[in-house]
């Protein structure tokens, strides 16, 4: 009860510092024209209105600043002629002029400067409040992500379930559509895992298990489990190895596990983005020092506008692409790339369809 009679207002604070700075300037104009007056003309004590003059850039509003740089600089001419009233020289008058326009260029740099740190001081309070928000933001989706992830698995169970025919027969046109829901919690579950993937890689970094990795054979692994994705769409999968059709190994130091996504998430893509009978090709290269997979689909292209973007996260693209995703496969794919020291981009091919591609650092066979 004591502490709270004890505690002061703020604005009674604010108050008294407002008073307290008014009165240390008013002490200091007394001084300097104290020195001013009582001394003859040519002795310039005017400068020292400098020191109220800053006090009150750092307390006063800006009219209360101009009006002090005002008098100050009128009190330095009316000692050319009070009280001595004696004849003027005219390096007095030259010095007392040049002392006025100090006076002027002192007051307008720290009111400038004083704008400045305000806008600077605001500037970094809204970049404080985005950061907190931004997460905020991550925080909400990452635990929103992970608590999705369980009722997805019991469905994908459940659905499970009833095709092995657990709760009694089930008919072929049943299975079917069985069939289509699994295969719709699944992609959803890996959306789901993407979402929380990505937001874990930004916030923590992507780590990596790494052995000696051959693409080619993750290529056709990654391959075997779109098949059923390609014929319900009718994309013909083919595979080739640059300018020879000669098999070979590509190999790499690299975690199996995220390349196979990156496999995933452009072959994926290229199947989504061709037309029905079209066909999506993945491009094995061998180079001495690094190894280059391209996949390239039947599509319809990407825009130049979109190109510099593909690979944002969440971005999606505006152009004529058949389908449109959630923005993440690309980004974490892009993440997954970068994390191996390697390189992933896009590319338009003539006279249609778009071409995705990455490189990563080659190891020798003698190394596996």
């Amino acid at each position: 009860m004591f502490q709270n009679l004890l505690k002061i207002p703020k604005n009674v604070v604010i108050q008294e510092k407002y008073w307290r700075g008014r009165w240390s300037i008013a002490i200091l104009f007394a001084i300097v024209i104290v020195l001013e007056f009582s001394t003859p003309s040519e002795y310039l004590f005017g400068y020292l209105y400098t020191g109220p003059i800053l006090l009150a850039n750092s307390r006063l509003s800006r009219l209360s600043k101009l009006q002090i740089t005002l008098i100050a600089a009128a009190l330095t001419l009316l000692n050319l002629f009070f009280p001595h009233g004696e004849t003027l020289a005219l390096a007095t008058v030259a010095n007392r002029s040049i002392a006025v326009m100090a006076l002027g260029v002192t007051g307008y740099l720290r009111d400038r400067n004083q704008q400045y740190e305000e806008a600077i001081a605001q500037t970094k309070a809204q970049l404080q409040s985005q950061q907190k928000l931004a997460s905020i933001r991550e925080d909400f989706v990452s635990t929103l992500s992970h608590d999705l992830k369980t009722p997805m698995l019991g469905a994908i169970e459940t659905i499970k379930a009833f095709q092995s025919a657990k709760f009694g027969e089930v008919t072929p046109s049943q299975q079917k559509v069985l069939a289509t829901m699994a295969r719709s919690h699944k992609m959803t579950l890996q959306l789901v895992e993407t979402l929380l993937d990505v937001y874990r890689n930004d916030t923590e970094g992507l780590k990596l298990q790494l052995a000696p990795v051959n693409l080619v054979a993750l290529a056709e692994e990654v391959i075997a489990t779109l098949i059923d994705l390609s014929a319900a769409r009718r994309v013909y999968i083919n595979m080739s190895y640059g300018e020879s059709d000669f098999r070979r190994s590509l190999w790499v130091n690299g975690d199996a596990v995220q390349l196979q996504r990156v496999f995933v998430n452009l072959l994926t893509n290229g199947i989504n983005h061709s037309p029905r009978g079209g066909k999506v090709e993945v491009v094995m290269e061998f180079y001495s020092s690094y190894q280059i997979v391209k996949v390239i689909d039947s599509g319809l292209g990407i825009t130049a506008e979109e190109l510099p973007h593909l690979f944002e996260r969440f971005y999606q693209g505006n152009g004529d692409r058949q389908a449109k995703g959630s923005g993440l496969g690309l980004y974490l794919s892009r993440q997954i790339i970068d994390a191996h020291g390697g390189i992933v981009w896009a590319e338009n091919k003539s006279p249609h369809g778009a071409l995705f591609g990455f490189r990563l650092p080659a190891i020798s066979a003698n190394e596996n």
